[in-house]
Order: C-alpha cells, then structure tokens, then sequence
C-alpha cells in the first residue's frame, strides 16, 4: 500500500485537477506573474482563475439559436464520462466537433443500438430519433473504445453493435427487440 492509499484508508482518490503544460511568451509569463503577485495568488491560481473568467465571456451559439457563456452552458457540457461528455458536446454543440469527433457521432447517430425507439408500422424496420433522453448510455459506455477505434480506421464497422432492424418474421409474426441481435441465435 502506497503512503497516498493508507493516508486514504487504502483507496486512491482521483486527482482534484489535472496539470497542464502551457508554453508562454516570457513577456506574457511575467506579467501574469506580476498580476498573481497583486492578488496574492501563485501563477497557477492566477492562471486558473483567468480560465474560469474568460469562458463568462466566450460564448456559444446552440443549434436553435440560443447564445449563452461557456460558464453558463458548463453544467450542461461536462460529466465524468467521457463518452455522455461527447454525446453532450455534439448535440449541443456540433459545429465545434473536430473531423475525428464527426466520424465518431456519425457512426453513434446511425447505430439503432443506441437509441431508444420503435418499430415503423409501415417498414417493420427499428426507427429512432436523436435526441439527449434518445440515447442508451450505458450501451454508448461499454462500447464507447470501439467506437472510437473504428472511426480512426483501427478496426472495422463489423465489430459496432448491432440491432435488430425488423421485428417480423414470416414464420413467427411480431416480435419484441431483444437486447442485441446476437440475442437471436
């Protein structure tokens, strides 16, 4: 047991934040030393604060229109998990999904695994609709790395969950989805 597990009663904790490595201009470095300095702060809680008060100033523009500060918006783009972070971030905000990340959210908005939905009347085919309360996260969870891997070309579409697409069988009639389609055999 490592002093930091006995000192937490054998459990390590995850860090209450993360180091960043920035590059600054010496001249820019200075004067945020001086500026720690006048609010008697160290550089990097100086420099943590200035984040925290320019994302009140950055602003967002959502899908339907609506303007608000990253401040503002960050109780609705962050959470622990990093897949329900995504999903948020590209719902919320996808003009600001990188090429990768599009792949990624082009390929969870086109697996029917995912998605709360229902059978088409008409089709008999699985249909859903995108949307926050849409979305199974726990299934995005477990499969959140292969995912990523196939949208990077590290491993091909084969290996995503599938779904059944039709719940009519001649020989048997309705039927209900069952969790995956290797559920069948």
């Amino acid at each position: 047991m490592s002093a930091a597990d006995s000192r937490t009663g054998g459990t390590s904790k995850p860090p209450r934040t993360q180091t960043v490595s920035v590059r600054l201009d010496p001249k820019l470095r200075y004067l945020s030393e001086i500026a720690a300095r006048r609010q008697r702060r160290t550089i990097s809680s100086f420099i943590e604060w200035s984040l925290e008060t320019a994302l009140d100033n950055l602003y967002l523009t959502d899908p339907k229109g609506s303007t608000n500060t990253i401040g503002q918006m960050a109780a609705h783009l962050w959470d622990v998990e990093p897949a329900d972070r995504f999903v948020k971030l590209a719902v919320h905000y996808p003009d600001l999904l990188n090429h990768q990340e599009e792949i990624v959210w082009k390929l969870i908005q086109e697996n029917g695994f995912l998605w709360k939905g229902a059978y088409d009347k008409t089709t008999n085919e699985w249909r859903w609709v995108v949307t926050p309360s849409g979305l199974i996260p726990g299934r995005l969870r477990e499969y959140w790395a292969v995912f990523n891997k196939v949208a990077r070309g590290e491993a091909p579409k084969s290996e995503l969950p599938t779904w059944k697409k039709s719940n009519f069988t001649p020989e048997l009639g309705w039927d209900e989805p069952p969790e995956r389609e290797d559920d069948l055999e």
